[in-house]
């Protein structure tokens, strides 16, 4: 366990081992002074003389024991932090690394809560096990096995004695461990469930009041919190009662050494001098064991930790390689794609071949269709065909679980997301803004564009409206999430930086499901200057809207149902007419629905 952390300690390991020399000399300096302690006694009980001056050297050498002792534990826990911070910030990176190559969908099903506390609770966790666990454990182990050696050339009779506590304190030790770990399991997925349930409830807050669900959500909100509370008491009252017994057998070294120890002087098998002598060293050791017995405890959940770190960091990442963006042109080709989420997410399941349709998870079934460059295809169906997901395989959210996802011949899963990333450019149904600047939050989709290019592309989005609405305008905060900010107005910006990075293929997922019908019409026309010459795959259930579209492809329950024109589908798909039909019955309830206000 120790190993692993260090891995990533990388140069700064050297800092914990120093730390580790630099308190075990500190802790070795705290035994000295009960040897003077010894030396200052044996006179008292009739061994030997001892004068005034060499009294007063000895409490002075105790004196300047307790000083150094102070310093070099400072010094030492100096050195230790600032290797486990440094250890701490390789933990951070190199987990950001590769959970940047998981698939996005898989990392967004683990939950807020578990991310969070997997970055910030259980990582911090660690600096425990770095800073004080690794280098204080040690030295206070490793002081104890120096002093008990020097008992036994004292006398080992004695020293015998002082080793019977150990192996009582020992066996509670190992029935709390025995115990507690087999609850440790239940106790972190409830720690969990509970980090997702209080995100969950914060964020759905704005729901929750609205259809007054306050007492279902604040039950279930509840109902976590508890079992959090109940499985961590059920931990702890399993351990307490152990974790009293060793805490008090380990330390008491005396515990057979006084009583027995006594005897032996008394039956002449001891002498009183070494009675003391060993006595006074057990006096020593004990609270360096109680130091080191007090991060035992905590090595079980930090072993636990990292394991989990490791198990997130060691997830199949997405199919990829360095290679730069190779294909022939900009067409956009899907080749009996298939895709199951279950597979997806399972490590290493994701490869020609494997039974795709177990337990009937399987959302893809073999689609296939091309969309030249410079034309638009449209992907139509009810909710739940498919639509949304065959965009997010595009993009490279996922691998396909068979079949291939090319550009230009190339396929998507043989150049990096850099590469992949520069020719798309992809607008979704919900767009994070990050609480900075809209003019920066614009400014992603091409870091080194000037300010005039940015404000160029705001206009395009038909941003300019409700820019000039904004105290400071372009340069107004966006708020956490982009909450200053309405939906329409969000997928706006969102549009804007698809506008400003300009990319060859365009894939647009309901990009304007927040709009009003009035601004619709202004982002219809954006959109049409945005994607002229460009491929482009869109979504959307507004079917007037893409009539005029080169290609439609209807999807039905994963597969795809037909492809052509409108007028072609219109003929020859029945699913098709079935969503054409909705789709005007929809247009006239709404007519209708107006003038009924209206009247």
């Amino acid at each position: 366990m120790y190993k692993k952390v260090l891995d990533y300690a990388g140069e700064y390991r050297k800092l914990t081992y120093a730390s580790v020399f630099v308190m075990l000399v500190g802790v070795l300096v705290s035994v000295i002074p009960y040897f003077f302690a010894y030396q200052l006694i044996t006179p008292l009980l009739g061994y030997g003389v001892m004068d005034a001056a060499g009294v007063f050297w000895r409490v002075a050498a105790i004196a300047v024991c307790e000083i150094l002792y102070a310093i070099l534990y400072v010094k030492g826990l100096a050195l230790s932090h600032e290797s486990a911070y440094h250890t701490l910030q390789n933990i951070r990176i190199s987990l950001q690394r590769k959970m940047e190559k998981q698939p996005l969908g898989v990392i967004q099903e683990k939950g807020v809560g578990v991310i969070k506390k997997m970055f910030i609770d259980d990582i911090e966790s660690i600096e425990l096990l770095l800073a004080h666990a690794l280098p204080e454990g040690i030295s206070n182990v490793a002081v104890p096995v120096f002093v008990f050696i020097a008992m036994f050339f004292a006398d080992w009779k004695l020293a015998l004695l002082s080793l019977l506590s150990l192996p009582l304190g020992f066996v509670a030790m190992g029935a709390m461990y025995k115990q507690g770990m087999g609850k440790m399991d239940a106790y972190y997925a409830a720690a969990q469930k509970m980090n997702n349930t209080i995100v969950e409830y914060i964020n759905g807050m704005e729901v929750v009041k609205v259809f007054n669900r306050d007492g279902d959500s604040y039950r279930r909100f509840e109902t976590d919190v508890k079992n959090y509370r109940d499985f961590t008491l059920d931990w702890y009252r399993v351990c307490w009662p152990w974790m009293a017994l060793y805490n008090s057998l380990i330390p008491c070294i005396a515990l057979f050494t006084l009583p027995i120890g006594a005897w032996f002087v008394l039956q002449g098998w001891s002498t009183l001098p070494d009675l003391v002598l060993v006595l006074c060293m057990s006096f020593g050791i004990g609270a360096p064991l109680l130091r080191s017995l007090s991060f035992m405890s905590t090595l079980p959940q930090v072993n636990y930790k990292i394991e989990s770190l490791e198990k997130l960091m060691s997830a199949s990442p997405l199919k990829q390689t360095e290679k730069p963006f190779t294909g022939n042109d900009h067409s956009v080709s899907f080749e009996d794609v298939r895709f199951d989420y279950k597979v997806n997410a399972s490590e290493g399941g994701r490869e020609d071949g494997l039974d795709h349709k177990v337990n009937g998870s399987e959302v893809l079934h073999g689609v296939s269709f091309s969309a030249k460059e410079g034309t638009m295809t449209a992907l139509v169906g009810e909710s739940g065909s498919g639509k949304s997901t065959l965009a997010k395989l595009l993009v490279h959210f996922y691998d396909v679980t068979g079949g291939a996802v090319k550009i230009g011949g190339q396929d998507v899963r043989d150049m990096s997301i850099e590469a992949l990333n520069r020719e798309i450019s992809y607008v979704s149904q919900e767009q994070f803004l990050f609480n900075m600047s809209l003019m920066e939050n614009i400014r992603l989709g091409k870091l080194d564009a000037t300010d005039a290019e940015v404000m160029a592309a705001a206009e395009k989005a038909q941003c300019g409206e409700f820019l000039a609405r904004l105290e400071h305008g372009i340069y107004t905060m966006a708020g956490d999430g982009g909450k200053q900010l309405s939906g329409g107005e969000r997928q706006r910006i969102s549009l804007a930086r698809a506008i400003l990075k300009n990319a060859p293929i365009v894939v647009l997922d309901e990009a304007t499901a927040f709009m009003d019908p009035e601004n619709e019409e202004k982002m219809n026309k954006a959109i049409a200057e945005m994607i002229r010459g460009k491929t482009v795959i869109v979504i959307a259930h507004r079917l007037h809207s893409f009539v005029g579209a080169d290609q439609i492809c209807v999807l039905q329950d994963g597969w795809l149902a037909a492809a052509g024109k409108h007028e072609e589908l219109l003929r020859s798909c029945p699913e098709y007419q079935k969503l054409w039909t909705a789709a005007e019955g929809s247009a006239r309830w709404k007519v209708s629905a107006r003038k009924e206000v209206l009247a």
